[in-house]
């Protein structure tokens, strides 16, 4: 039987556990509700330029030049942003999106894959995988702005201008609600162009003139699409670490009372043993 001085010491140990489990999930609430805002608040824009991009892409040539960044060509090399957490502690978050990225690669590209990997989880998963790793960001802030993923779309942009990558994917977790995040891939270049009806006409006016106007907007897109990607993936994040440190709390919470109720059945067969000695001692001297 445990005794009750080394039972008394896990009950300790786990109610330390349980309350570092317990700030944790209030740390995360606090941060997911601003997370989530970003996220939400940012779809617009995405979308918004997603559709113009994708209008101007239906239009194939605007003044009789090719934007690089609207061009396609036969893919031989594919380039995949894949998008993670730094740290751990969010349950089964990284370990899905991961896989993920992983099944697409190995089970539905026959292209060799370039990765630009965010985050530490998936950069060192993509190592133990032996895949390779074109560049690799940590420790971005859980409340970035457009110039810290600047670098990232950078390297998009130059390799796909250059014709070193001929597609680019992004891979990241999707926020849905509190307990869904979705994995998503999204194509990102090139652009698919949009499906325009015969009798409608989406011409646009640029001033100055329209090659000046798609190369500031196109890297612009390209960096917009990275940038929501990584606050759908932050609002994940916290949202993933708030459920999970709510479960181990619950569960912590659950083992105290196993073991405390182990422990009352301990001091009572002790109680018992002494007083069966104490009876025993007394018969003896009667």
């Amino acid at each position: 039987m445990i005794s009750p001085r080394l039972l008394r010491r896990r009950i300790r140990s786990v109610q330390s556990t349980a309350k570092i489990t317990h700030a944790m999930e209030m740390i995360a609430t606090a941060k997911m509700k601003r997370s989530q805002d970003q996220a939400i608040a940012g779809r617009p824009y995405s979308d918004k330029i997603t559709r113009v991009i994708a209008d101007l892409a239906a239009q194939s040539v605007v003044g009789n030049a090719l934007h690089p960044l609207l061009a396609t060509r036969e893919v031989k090399r594919i380039a995949i942003v894949h998008i993670t957490t730094d740290r751990g502690l969010c349950g089964g978050l990284n370990t899905n999106m991961n896989r993920y990225t992983l099944d697409f690669i190995l089970k539905q590209q026959k292209t060799p894959a370039s990765l630009i990997v965010v985050g530490k989880k998936g950069r060192d998963f993509m190592r133990r995988s032996g895949l390779e790793l074109h560049a690799d960001f940590a420790n971005i802030s859980d409340r970035p702005v457009l110039l810290d993923i600047l670098p990232v779309s950078h390297i998009v942009i130059d390799d796909y201008t250059t014709g070193y990558i001929d597609r680019v994917y992004l891979a990241y977790s999707k926020f849905v609600n509190v307990v869904t995040q979705h994995p998503t891939l999204e194509l990102i270049l090139p652009v698919e162009p949009a499906k325009i009806p015969k009798t409608e006409s989406r011409e646009y006016i640029f001033e100055p003139n329209a090659q000046y106007v798609l190369g500031e907007l196109l890297p612009r897109f390209v960096e917009m699409k990275i940038y929501h990607a990584i606050l759908e993936a932050i609002a994940s994040e916290q949202a993933a670490r708030m459920i999970a440190m709510r479960n181990a709390t619950d569960n912590a919470s659950e083992v105290i009372a196993d073991l405390t109720l182990t422990l009352n059945k301990a001091r009572q067969d002790m109680i018992t043993g002494e007083l069966l000695d104490i009876s025993g001692g007394v018969e003896v001297l009667q």
